[in-house]
């Protein structure tokens, strides 16, 4: 399975789909936000809240112990997918009737409209996301990055053409958002089901295992006890990406949480990094733990880590630098969303550095460093916005997702060495981490245009300066590539 490619090299694979999704999602977030008001364009946020609190009791953290087993001796992969998958499909099947049976006070809850196609698109929409799951992780566990990007790509085609029908069809309506997501992904699923049978029943498929005498399956006991931690983990993000939203619907109303929801279509820039980086290197991560010799193991994760910091933290100052400039796209109604970005630029960030270091505490199955992680983000989440979203509003919100995600990512990142110490630079991260906070504050709570303007550059000059060893290796790189074509 492994790639005689370079790292670099892989990630750019799964890097350039995302990167055409990205220029696409400049497309698709001012259509929605200028065929919707802020308060149907609100509702849509919701959506994808309901559907993730079905999934993450559905899903059992199954999908993690997918991950963590795939690259095990002798592993018999269908039989592992099928053992991840089947519990999942039950747990949601049961948790989908249990939604029926309240939907009514729910989707007035989420919504402030109830109706049967709308319980309908929570139902069928939590089915895909199980399927989903699994099928585009097994192209990832094949590090298949070019299907990887392709699918990406003509689901957010099929995406902004469903978002077009759909508003000739019903107009200003939040169920725009609700089909706009249910639609390209249902057909994108199927495809990948399709593909996974046809390739199984041909006899192509890598199983893992050299014959069927060795060919080892874990007992369902064995990898529910692996994933049953991440539900903790999956309910902090949950938490993080939702409960700002509950709290502004809560304490609001849609208006706030129509520009609140706009700014995170925003910082899309980074998500879209961080979703790329995510797909790529957990399983590169799980097959060098089981592969590579310690010490190149070691080395390996440290200049990953590096390399990751470094672009993170330019990326988000470039966002926050640039942010006035990319909400003039989303029509004026949104223009107060310039001061909810900044501190929402963290989420990605920390979420990125996070992926790296996490994977010692997931290779060594101690999942319950995660829980105390989540535990503690989630009291910081929960108690940061009961303070500061009745006073600030959408800022508030950023403020406290941003805050939270940094101390999920110190005490993670503590428990991580606890497992297995690789000796990151946390020094140098942590001058990095207050320092972009200083200028989310700044930005967030001055928007001075100057100041913007100085300390973004101040940053960036000291990222510079302080890697400008990495950025020589990343600059070689692509003159390497520029050279060869």
């Amino acid at each position: 399975m492994s790639s005689s490619k370079s790292p670099f090299a892989g990630f750019l694979s799964y890097f350039y789909g995302n990167f055409v999704v990205l220029i696409l999602g400049f497309i698709q977030t001012p259509l929605l936000t200028r065929i919707l008001s802020t308060d149907e364009y609100g509702k849509t946020g919701m959506f994808e809240t309901a559907v993730m609190v079905i999934y993450i009791f559905a899903i059992l953290g199954l999908d993690q112990a997918y991950i963590r087993y795939y690259y095990v001796n002798h592993i018999d992969r269908g039989a592992l997918l099928r053992r991840c998958i089947t519990p999942a499909l039950i747990i949601v099947t049961g948790l989908s009737i249990v939604y029926i049976i309240f939907s009514e006070p729910a989707d007035m809850f989420l919504f402030g409209h109830s109706g049967l196609d709308v319980t309908a698109l929570v139902i069928i929409y939590t089915f895909i996301s199980i399927f989903e799951r699994f099928f585009f992780l097994d192209v990832r566990m094949q590090q298949n990055g070019k299907l990887y990007s392709n699918i990406n790509i003509i689901e957010k085609v099929l995406s902004i053409l469903t978002i077009i029908v759909a508003f000739y069809l019903i107009g200003d309506d939040f169920r725009i958002g609700l089909y706009s997501l249910a639609i390209p992904w249902g057909i994108t699923t199927a495809f990948l089901i399709i593909r996974y049978f046809l390739i199984s029943s041909s006899g192509r498929r890598d199983n893992g295992a050299s014959d069927a005498e060795t060919a080892y399956v874990p007992s369902y006991r064995e990898l529910i006890s692996y994933g049953l931690p991440f539900i903790t983990v999956l309910l902090m993000e949950w938490a993080l990406s939702s409960c700002d939203r509950l709290a502004l619907r809560s304490f609001c109303d849609f208006d706030e949480l129509g520009i609140y929801t706009s700014a995170m279509k925003i910082v899309i820039l980074l998500i879209t990094f961080k979703n790329t980086f995510v797909a790529y290197w957990s399983p590169v991560a799980m097959e060098r733990f089981e592969s590579g010799a310690e010490g190149d193991n070691k080395a390996f994760f440290r200049r990953a880590y590096e390399m990751i910091v470094m672009s993170c933290i330019m990326g988000a100052v470039l966002l926050i630098l640039f942010r006035k400039l990319i909400v003039l796209l989303l029509g004026p109604d949104y223009r107060r969303a310039e001061a909810v970005i900044p501190f929402l630029t963290l989420m990605p960030v920390f979420a990125i550095m996070f992926e790296i270091t996490v994977q010692s505490v997931k290779y060594s199955k101690k999942g319950m460093y995660l829980n105390i992680a989540s535990v503690i983000a989630l009291l910081v989440n929960i108690i940061g916005n009961l303070f500061l979203v009745p006073r600030l509003g959408g800022k508030g919100a950023a403020v406290t997702t941003g805050i939270s995600y940094l101390v999920y990512f110190v005490i993670g990142s503590y428990f991580a060495e606890k497992c297995i110490r690789i000796g990151y630079n946390y020094k140098k991260t942590a001058v990095y981490a207050i320092l972009i906070t200083i200028y989310c504050a700044e930005a967030s709570f001055i928007n001075d245009p100057l100041y913007d303007t100085v300390l973004g550059l101040i940053i960036l000059a000291v990222v510079c300066i302080a890697d400008r060893d990495k950025i020589g290796i990343i600059t070689g790189y692509v003159k390497g590539l520029l050279r060869k074509k």
